[in-house]
């Protein structure tokens, strides 16, 4: 005896998901997707304000070490390059990786930090403008700088 599609049985470990038991699954996944990126992201900006004070403060070691051989730090138009290739008055080769600075860092969102001397708040200031490229701000957004 053949059986029709009328007569078909399905055993219950053939039986599917039901369309309210997918949409709980996908709601769950959705919370944990939620959470994990609440929880996450602010992370990424506290490693971009710790690298950029990092960077500061290599910047201002090679400053100091500048001003020592050179009896004052660079000018605002020398800038921050002027750390990068070693002194012309003195034998390049005791500079082993070029100057006071193997290579000037870009703050963490890929733009070079600024460079005042003299500075509003130091004798030079090294600071980054933060995440939104403006004066002020918080949070990621905030300046970044020297005298902080």
């Amino acid at each position: 005896m053949s059986d029709s599609p009328a007569t078909l049985r399905v055993r219950p470990s053939e039986q599917g998901f039901t369309l309210i038991e997918l949409m709980v699954v996908i709601v769950i996944l959705g919370l944990l997707a939620a959470i994990v990126t609440f929880n996450v992201l602010p992370l990424g900006d506290r490693g971009k304000i710790t690298k950029a004070k990092a960077d500061i403060a290599t910047i201002e070691s090679a400053l100091d070490l500048y001003k020592l051989q050179n009896d004052g730090y660079p000018t605002t138009t020398d800038g921050l390059q002027a750390l990068v290739s070693p002194p012309a008055d003195v034998d390049a080769s005791k500079y082993q990786r070029g100057g006071y600075i193997k290579k000037l860092p870009n703050d963490p969102w890929g733009r070079p930090y600024l460079y005042a001397a003299p500075g509003q708040h130091g004798e030079v200031d090294v600071w980054t403008l933060g995440a939104d490229k403006k004066e002020g701000g918080e949070g990621p957004n905030a300046d970044i700088g020297s005298w902080q």
